[in-house]
């Protein structure tokens, strides 16, 4: 975790103007808080006798605040303007970054959506999925902190930590040196609390994934298990896992706790050293009371820059934990499909696959393993073997949604063979209407049962129009009735001339099928 990542600055984008504008702003607050500490100097000096009071160093206040005590009243209505100016720069300061931190994160989630989508059905339904939807969801909500809160406090340790350090040493040396000498402290115990961050915020992110994968899986599952009586068995383990991530959660929050504590114990002692020394010196004679006014209270906004950075950074820590794993999606190579030829038009084309082979994501397995076909229009190709042997993988390559590691898939047109591979992707893949195992129809859609979602998702592929009809096991759900309803309709759209591919272990749709072809799966000789 690095207190400034290259890849989040690199996506800030729309929002670039409004980080310099905070820049700007946070700059501005630091000429406010030196005007701030040097006109309660110049208005309380007088009134500490029996302190004598110095013109030397603050006298150039002396046009703007009167050093008389009866005119405290005008120093105080000055002071109050300037609390009010800083009060409205901070304000804006923070509605700025968060508006700027809520267009970054929106575009983040974006392109790991589109990024997502773009790695095809295959990986998601490899288990990334549903860590991708924690991610983009509570994952990425926590990374507002980083911009609300740290940058613009990052910020300000650039530009008023300097300004202040500069101050100080103008007005006594001993006490700037002080400040220089303990300053360093405040980072290197961030990086300290920063390790220990690190792996409780990673930890907290697979905590929170992991029961968000358990959850989708149950409810994705509920319906089948509920019909099996079984829809109470997996409770104990999902209470388990909200558990572990209560735990990760208090981890990251006592973390979070304690390095806010350490910071403010450390600022607090510099402080203080800064403040015993003036003491002493001020009873000396050595110092005026007017400069040790004007340094005591300088330097605790000398440290406040950068112990906020600290809180903030560790308060934001979990969402930079869900940046990381959301450049990790980002980064991962989208397997090129198609070419940059036209797609044919696949009405009455015969489609071929040969030799097809897609490895699994271990890598151990070919699934499905040298698969050869023909499916011609007018006709139903059902496609049957094992769970897992790849015939839904088998579907997606057809389909032009995965690019096999060997063989190829192509249509026979009156033009000759085109092969998939050398056409635009979309342009292929635009042509088949599929129905999958288990459709998704969106917020509306998710009231119905897996059933009245599957009769649906085939309507809408068997009404579509598309030259070709791909189905993913469309009876698995369904009674009998139903069932045997699905499977006329499917007859029809075949003898109406559709192309008709359908993985399936129902007997009764492979009795219909004219053409039955077996999907097995290869071992990788190691």
């Amino acid at each position: 975790m690095r207190p400034l990542d290259p890849r989040l600055v690199g996506r800030i984008g729309p929002a670039r103007r409004y980080i310099v504008t905070t820049a700007v702003l946070g700059l501005a607050t630091a000429v406010a808080i030196l005007f701030q500490a040097l006109l309660i100097a110049r208005a309380l000096a007088p009134v500490l006798a029996p302190f004598p009071l110095e013109e030397d160093g603050l006298s150039w206040l002396g046009a703007l605040v009167p050093v008389s005590a009866r005119e405290l009243d005008v120093a105080l209505a000055w002071l109050a303007v300037v609390v009010a100016i800083r009060v409205a720069l901070t304000w804006t300061q923070e509605r700025l970054a968060h508006r700027a931190g809520a267009r970054v994160i929106s575009d983040l989630r974006s392109q790991v959506v589109s990024h997502a989508a773009a790695l095809g059905p295959r990986w998601i339904a490899s288990g990334e999925g549903a860590a991708v939807a924690t991610t983009v969801t509570r994952g990425l909500d926590s990374l507002l902190p980083y911009f609300v809160r740290y940058l613009p406090q990052l910020l300000l340790s650039a530009t008023v930590t300097p300004l202040m350090i500069v101050v100080v040493l103008g007005l006594d040396w001993i006490s700037a040196a002080i400040v220089i000498g303990t300053l360093p402290l405040v980072p290197i115990f961030m990086v300290l609390i920063g390790l220990t961050t690190r792996d409780r915020s990673a930890r907290h992110l697979d905590a929170m994934q992991r029961l968000a994968t358990r959850t989708l899986d149950l409810i994705a599952g509920l319906p089948t298990l509920r019909a099996l009586g079984r829809e109470h068995g997996p409770a104990a383990r999902v209470r388990e896992l909200g558990d572990a991530q209560r735990r990760a959660t208090m981890g990251s929050l006592r973390v979070a706790f304690l390095s806010g504590m350490v910071l403010e114990l450390l600022t607090t002692l510099a402080v203080a050293l800064v403040a015993v020394t003036l003491g002493f010196r001020l009873v000396e004679g050595a110092v005026s009371i007017e400069t040790t006014l004007a340094v005591l209270v300088l330097a605790p906004e000398v440290y406040l820059p950068l112990r906020m950075v600290g809180t903030h950074f560790h308060a934001s820590a979990d969402g930079m934990a869900a940046a990381d794993a959301a450049f990790d999606v980002l980064e991962t190579p989208v397997a090129v499909a198609g070419g940059h030829a036209s797609a044919p038009d696949l009405t009455g084309a015969t489609l071929v696959v040969e030799d097809l082979a897609v490895a699994t994501p271990d890598g151990r397995r070919l699934a499905p393993g040298r698969l050869s076909m023909l499916a011609r229009p007018g006709t139903i190709t059902a496609l049957v073997g094992p769970n897992g042997d790849g015939k839904s993988t088998a579907l997606s390559a057809l389909m032009g949604l995965l690019s096999p590691d060997s063989g190829f898939v192509a249509a026979l047109t009156p033009a000759g063979r085109i092969d998939a591979q050398d056409v635009v992707a979309t342009e292929w893949s635009r042509q088949f209407a599929w129905a999958p195992q288990r459709p998704d129809l969106g917020p509306e859609g998710r009231t119905l049962s897996l059933g009245q979602r599957q009769r649906v998702a085939l309507d809408r592929a068997l009404t579509a129009g598309r030259p070709v009809i791909v189905l993913d096991e469309p009876t698995s759900h369904l009674d009998r009735a139903n069932r045997d309803a699905v499977i006329a309709r499917i007859v029809a759209t075949a003898h109406a001339g559709a192309t008709v591919v359908v993985a399936t272990h129902e007997p009764e749709l492979i009795a219909v099928a004219d053409t039955t072809v077996t999907v097995t799966a290869m071992e990788v000789a190691r």
